[in-house]
């Protein structure tokens, strides 16, 4: 198991960041959402916000294959649905690539890496 961290920011408009984080809500989230993340092999994830800024975090397992996930997502009629409408919140990072929303953030500390 690893941990993966990437990072996408909000429109900055207070109205769309309170409506991204109520679709977020465990009441509001689609059940296909849930069940294309866990069955992708991501076995925790949770999303951190910082102003227009978030921060996700996901633990996964050994057998976690992104690209298999993009297709099964690309695959999906209502994971599209769901992104199209997270994509009306949603602003790239300014060094996304081109079609690009989570961007993969680069581990440069790991105090377990320290010696005592």
């Amino acid at each position: 198991m690893s941990w993966q961290c990437l990072a996408l920011d909000l429109r900055d408009d207070p109205a769309l960041i309170a409506e991204y984080e109520r679709w977020h809500r465990r009441e509001n989230i689609w059940p296909e959402i849930v069940a294309s993340i866990r069955t992708s092999g991501i076995e925790e994830m949770q999303i951190f916000r910082t102003g227009t800024r978030l921060v996700m975090l996901m633990r996964v397992g050994a057998d976690f294959d992104p690209q298999a996930k993009a297709l099964a997502d690309a695959a999906s009629e209502r994971v599209q649905a769901w992104e199209t409408l997270m994509s009306t919140f949603q602003r790239p990072l300014p060094w996304a690539g081109a079609g690009q929303k989570w961007v993969p953030m680069q581990k440069i500390f790991d105090l377990a890496e320290c010696a005592d």
